[in-house]
This record gives C-alpha cells, sequence and structure tokens, in this order.
C-alpha cells in the first residue's frame, strides 16, 4: 500500500509503529520534504494539530545526502535551519536498520533528539523522534 500523509494521520500509534517495523530503511533521502508531525494518533485532534504545526512551527526538512546533512524548515517563513547529521543505523524502536537522523552535534538547540526514518512508499518516509532515548512523536516526509 502506498502511504500519504493523510492515511498515516488515521492511524493508532500501534498501526504506526508495525508499520515502522515492516518497512526498510530505504535510499538516503535528498532534497526538499514536505513534513507532517503525527501527534496523539487516532484521536480527533490529530489532524488539527499537523496543521497547526505546519503553519506555525515545522514544515519540513531539506536533505543533502552527498554531505550527510540535513536542515529542518521551520517557522512562518520556511528558513532553513536546526542540522542534523544523516547516517543508517539501527533503530531504537526494533534494533533494524534506519536512517537516523542525529542532532547531537550539530544543534545547541535540539542537541537530544534523534530522529529516524523508514521508507513506507515511494518518496515517503515514516519517522520517529527520540528525546533523549524516550519516544516523543511520529512524523511524515513526503518528497
Amino acid at each position: 500500500m502506498a502511504y500519504d500523509a493523510a492515511q498515516l494521520l488515521q492511524m493508532t500509534q500501534s498501526q504506526l509503529d508495525d508499520l515502522f517495523r515492516a518497512s526498510p530503511a530505504g535510499p538516503t533521502p535528498n532534497g526538499e520534504a514536505v513534513g507532517t508531525a503525527i501527534i496523539a494518533p487516532d484521536t480527533k485532534y490529530t489532524a488539527s494539530i499537523a496543521q497547526f504545526i505546519s503553519h506555525f512551527a515545522w514544515q519540513g526538512k531539506v536533505f543533502d545526502a552527498p554531505r550527510k546533512l540535513l536542515k529542518n524548515r521551520i517557522s512562518v517563513l520556511g528558513l532553513e535551519a536546526i542540522i542534523a547529521e544523516v547516517a543508517v543505523g539501527e533503530s531504537w524502536l526494533d534494533n533494524k536498520p534506519c536512517i537516523v537522523l542525529d542532532y547531537s552535534k550539530t544543534s545547541l538547540v535540539a542537541h537530544w533528539i534523534r530522529d529516524e526514518i523508514r521508507l513506507v512508499a515511494p518518496k515517503r518516509y515514516l519517522g520517529k523522534v527520540y528525546w533523549g532515548k524516550d519516544r516523543l512523536i511520529d512524523f511524515c516526509l513526503q518528497f
């Protein structure tokens, strides 16, 4: 099945976790991706929260695969900021390969954040956000 952000926003946390576990790491992405935050999955607020965040806080990520870096697009202005290193690594969710977005060495603002992404459809990735070792939220990237 080709998952898009709208479908992922309708899933439960358990379904999102199962999809992540069943998906391959995929190739390291390159270029600009539209991001959708998935907060409070399977509630009546999920889509509204995602829309609010996309307008005012986070719009997505811009990957530079050759340099193994990315920048987040943030604020109402869509500024490119908050850099992360990009590498294939082991997921904290299931110990299988994923693409790790590591902010620990590149960001004063988000140095405690680690994202993990896996390919769930062509040009679409499902992501997990960790604050330290604690899971925080999920997100979708559409290239």
